[in-house]
């Protein structure tokens, strides 16, 4: 969560209601031709090749399209959007590939080069951040795309339903909310969506404060909270800045509820250590995005607008009894 994911800067979540079922709309749009041989290929724009999520999502982008005969390339921005941006315009020039899958670094940047794509006739999977200016649906906000995301409103109701569930049997109950970044639209609207939900349930928000992506910066945003509410309860935020929380306030009984579903938020979840995790399966979810891909360049019907959460229904919201037997996908 957010999941956001490990070094995912200018990202939220780097660290997730139902998606609407149409059939996709190509526009008139040729097909891309598959090569002489018959063999599909799909460029995968990740945010960078060094991130763990990333790569685990390239991991599951690339078994399903072995599993088809297809070949799956990695396209390597290193978290830079225009460079993104560039990859995707010469991609699309080079005319090697049928689908794209493309996690953007800047869901408004990569438009005109996406409408490109889609013109070109390849199949574009929008995977895991949302591209364009909404970050209220799953729908696709550019004609002709097909999403498979994780909707900043979605995973901000989801944090606050999980952190209700911690306050059961506590009352009054204290709750501090580690948003990402506040700097990012997309971060903003699940913050706004996960507090909205908090204070409409009756629950006491007490610290609002900027956590970040990172241990350290986790940390930092923990002892504020200690100075404005010692006696909180209930803290959320994305798992790299819970790891850092929890190291800052050891010994206090606190529930954690963490944005992320790396192997190690796994972990401190079925150990009671942390309540609840918005566990999304990273490299699942890569082999789902091909799928879709695949599937529309073959030319079969497929819909356009996924959640994520629904790839595996009801795990998202993990608390010890629903990630019992899961291991994670990622690693931090």
């Amino acid at each position: 969560m957010v999941a956001r994911w490990t070094g995912l800067p200018l990202l939220a979540a780097v660290v997730a209601l139902a998606a609407g079922c149409v059939n996709p709309d190509t526009g008139g749009a040729p097909t891309a031709q598959p090569s002489p041989k018959g063999q599909s290929r799909v460029a995968f724009f990740g945010f960078a090749k060094a991130n763990s999520f990333t790569a685990a999502t390239f991991a599951g982008v690339e078994e399903h399209a072995k599993s088809r005969d297809a070949t799956a390339e990695f396209f390597d921005p290193n978290f830079d959007a225009q460079t993104q941006v560039r990859q995707i315009q010469d991609a699309v020039t080079s005319k090697r590939f049928d689908v794209f899958v493309i996690q953007a670094n800047d869901g408004a940047a990569v438009v005109p080069a996406v409408r490109s794509a889609v013109q070109a006739g390849i199949a574009v999977v929008v995977q895991f951040t949302p591209l364009g200016t909404r970050y209220d649906t799953a729908e696709p906000q550019v004609e002709g795309t097909i999403t498979l995301i994780d909707v900043p409103t979605v995973n901000g109701a989801a944090l606050a339903e999980l952190a209700v569930r911690a306050c059961a049997g506590k009352k009054p109950c204290e709750i501090a909310y580690l948003e990402g970044l506040k700097a990012l639209p997309l971060d903003n609207a699940r913050t706004d969506a996960a507090v909205g939900a908090l204070k409409k349930a009756g629950m006491k928000v007490v610290a609002q404060v900027e956590g970040g992506y990172t241990q350290d910066s986790g940390r930092k945003a923990m002892q504020d909270v200690l100075q404005r509410a010692p006696g909180v309860d209930v803290v959320v935020g994305s798992s790299q800045a819970i790891a850092g929380a929890e190291a800052v306030a050891k010994g206090k009984p606190i529930l954690y509820v963490a944005n992320g579903g790396s192997r190690q938020t796994v972990t401190a979840v079925q150990e009671g250590r942390w309540f609840a995790a918005y566990y999304l399966p990273v490299r699942t979810l890569g082999a789902r995005a091909a799928e879709l891909g695949l599937d529309k360049a073959q030319g079969r019907q497929v819909k356009t607008g996924n959640l994520m959460t629904d790839v595996m229904p009801g795990k998202h919201l993990g608390t010890k009894e629903v990630l019992a037997g899961v291991t994670g996908e990622y690693d931090e």
